[in-house]
């Protein structure tokens, strides 16, 4: 079957997954040079290619990102140069395990979720036990629990609802974040960006539709009615 075209709607964010291929180099115990090349590679990408970053977590398995692309090339470009950066410094060929995958979220239901869902990683892969412990993702720039946040991370504007101040935003965002989503949530997350379908509800992903030109939902299961005998 044909590969779907990437979904993709200006002006709207994508939680995307980059699946990396199983490297003895890139370890929870690798050296944490590792973990900020990459982090720098991200930023350098994501200003060079036009997307503006709203989160990120790197884990040995994966990259997630939160990003709002400028046009359609932008993740695409970005990921090519990220891959190529990774390849080089851990002397070896491919480093992704396929494509990567990503899901439109509907703003002001999804975003904060997916952003949500995407810190967390570190906790679901046993790589830590505390979200905000773990350095190579943006749950501590969002909490205020790091210094001076990287100047090319972008904060959604769903975050930024979170409160009206600095502290009011990053307390309420902490415990969201310590809370996670409920398990539906998470495989609803997974599913739309495991197929690339648009996260949203039927008002949304009607929307969404009308920009993409394909299809942002599942087809309906089951084999199509057949044509009435007066049509035929």
């Amino acid at each position: 079957m044909a590969r779907l075209p990437r979904l993709h709607a200006t002006g709207f964010a994508q939680l995307i997954s980059m699946q990396l291929l199983n490297q003895p180099s890139l370890s929870s115990n690798s050296p944490p040079s590792h973990y900020r090349d990459l982090c720098v590679w991200l930023g350098l990408a994501a200003t060079r290619e036009g997307v503006s970053l709203h989160g990120w977590a790197i884990t040995p398995q994966k990259i997630l990102l939160l990003a709002t692309p400028m046009h359609e090339k932008s993740i695409p470009s970005l990921v090519q140069s990220v891959g190529r950066n990774l390849a080089a410094q851990l002397k070896t060929g491919r480093v992704f395990s396929g494509r990567y995958r990503s899901t439109i979220p509907q703003p002001g239901v999804w975003v904060l979720p997916s952003l949500i869902w995407l810190e967390r990683e570190p906790l679901r892969a046993g790589l830590t036990t505390d979200v905000e412990a773990w350095p190579w993702s943006s749950a501590q720039a969002h909490t205020g629990s790091a210094g001076t946040p990287p100047a090319w991370l972008h904060p959604h504007p769903d975050y930024w609802a979170c409160g009206n101040t600095p502290f009011d935003r990053q307390a309420v965002y902490r415990e969201r974040l310590n809370e996670g989503g409920s398990r539906a949530i998470e495989k609803q997350i997974e599913s739309c960006l495991h197929g690339q379908w648009g996260l949203g509800d039927s008002a949304f992903l009607s929307e969404l539709g009308k920009m993409t030109h394909r299809r942002v939902s599942p087809a309906p299961r089951g084999r199509p009615r057949k044509a009435s005998a007066e049509s035929s």
